[in-house]
């Protein structure tokens, strides 16, 4: 099997006979902000400028997907461009008891990007293993201050392990520099060192990897926000991480970096909708979409997705094309003049579609969604068949829906298209032999182990 190892030689000796400037790369990733959470996708009671400048100045996806409907398998899939479930990734979520988490031999954006001479960075929640083995210090990035699991993942928020981890850490690397730190300041702090970090890293290409806290519980949001918006304390907590965004934006303008910088924003996986109801303030919004957070329904996994590149991502585009967030590896890799990990992938080179070219279509002939290790449903163009629920009785036959005119999936019309439902299963089942299903019962032919401490 190919390494880690020799991807990386293989990769440095390429990068070091190209002398040309290659563009810089920002990700933020916010965490549970659902498709309804924007401005520009419609949000009402608070207000998202930066994000909807960033839109009209680029490309807003209709169709963006995360590759799992939870915190840890969407991460994974994010930096390695692998469905969760070939990185033995696709069961919940890590905790701080974990003695798991993202193999170190699996390539990430950020080992693509070191290896072509770039700066490389993870400010905020990792989430991906919080054991030495398994820092962002071990998986590509040089530099890592922020949260190594979910910020209610400290003793005083989750009582159920008050007794076997600590409060929440903050760490600098592989050091803890800090516990239970409020959680208002969380977006503050990491756009402030997202900021300090570009501007010392001006005069090389970099990667930052910018990955908030926030909207996930127990929210909040600094004094300059709170109050501000008429949609309670979750209405503040975005219009400040809006206001991040408007930061890094502004600095990358003002270091005269704005032309050389490919910018993406999106979610880790949808809302929790009925979150603010048990903690008294207004909700989060899938907007039109059914379902939420730890759901296959489209609300679960359909996130805002916005692109911006002045100069090479053509201005106040909107494309229904189907996207996900697996797709950045390989797109990235391509502008980096990086090659792609020896090891099967799932991502897609997206840039076509980015860059506008005429007839540029999806480059998925399906998309696969997973709760936990369980296939539960698949879309192929306009169609998406679901496959299993937990809650439905045994025997329950799929239910198809046609997304182009029912976004909400209200409408099971499987019986109408028995042709559409046997393709789709039979798609479904070359995901189970690939991927595995515990459904099933099956283990997929191409699935990789997790990393785990003996």
């Amino acid at each position: 099997m190919p390494t880690r190892r020799s991807f990386l030689g293989a990769a440095l000796g390429l990068g070091a006979a190209s002398a040309e400037r290659k563009p810089n790369v920002v990700i933020i990733f916010t965490d549970d902000q659902g498709y309804g959470d924007v401005g520009c996708y419609g949000a009402t009671g608070y207000r998202t400028p930066h994000l909807d400048r960033m839109a009209t100045e680029g490309i807003r996806f209709t169709s963006f997907y995360s590759a799992a409907c939870v915190c840890t398998p969407s991460r994974a899939a994010l930096l390695t461009g692998c469905h969760p479930v070939r990185l033995g990734l696709g069961h919940r979520v890590l905790f701080p008891y974990s003695v798991t988490g993202l193999d170190p031999d699996e390539v990430t954006i950020a080992d693509l990007l070191r290896a072509q001479g770039y700066a490389t960075a993870c400010v905020g929640k990792w989430h991906l293993g919080h054991l030495p083995k398994f820092l962002p210090t071990r998986q590509g990035f040089d530099a890592y201050y922020g949260v190594p699991y979910s910020n209610d993942m400290g003793s005083h928020h989750y009582p159920m392990i008050q007794y076997t981890s600590p409060p929440l850490p903050v760490m600098r690397n592989e050091e803890v520099i800090e516990q239970a730190p409020a959680q208002a300041s969380l977006t503050a702090r990491f756009t402030a060192e997202a900021v300090r970090w570009m501007e010392q890293n001006r005069d090389r290409p970099f990667f930052l990897y910018l990955a908030h806290c926030m909207p996930h519980v127990p929210i909040d949001a600094s004094e300059r926000f709170r109050g501000k918006t008429k949609h309670g304390l979750y209405g503040d907590v975005i219009e400040e991480l809006d206001w991040s965004v408007g930061e890094i934006l502004g600095s990358l303008r003002r270091l005269g970096l704005d032309e050389d910088t490919f910018v993406l924003f999106t979610s880790d996986n949808g809302p929790v909708v009925d979150a603010g109801n048990r903690r008294g303030y207004r909700s989060a919004s899938a907007g039109p979409l059914r379902g939420m957070k730890n759901t296959t329904w489209e609300g679960g996994m359909r996130v805002p997705g916005i692109a911006r590149w002045p100069g090479r991502i053509p201005a106040g585009r909107v494309s229904g094309e189907v996207v996900t967030a697996m797709d950045l590896l390989p797109t990235i890799a391509r502008l980096a003049g990086a090659p792609l990990p020896a090891n099967r992938i799932d991502g897609k080179d997206i840039w076509p579609i980015l860059s506008g070219e005429s007839g540029a279509r999806s480059p998925h002939e399906a998309f696969f969604y997973y709760r936990d290790d369980r296939l539960e449903a698949v879309r192929a163009g306009q169609w998406k068949l679901h496959v299993f629920k937990p809650e439905w009785p045994a025997g329950h036959a799929p239910e198809l829906y046609n997304l182009d005119g029912d976004i909400g999936e209200s409408r099971n019309v499987a019986a109408e298209h028995p042709d559409v439902v046997r393709r789709l299963a039979a798609l479904a089942e070359g995901a189970r032999e690939d991927l595995g299903d515990a459904v099933s019962r099956r283990i997929g032919r191409n699935v990789r182990p997790i990393g785990r401490i003996p």
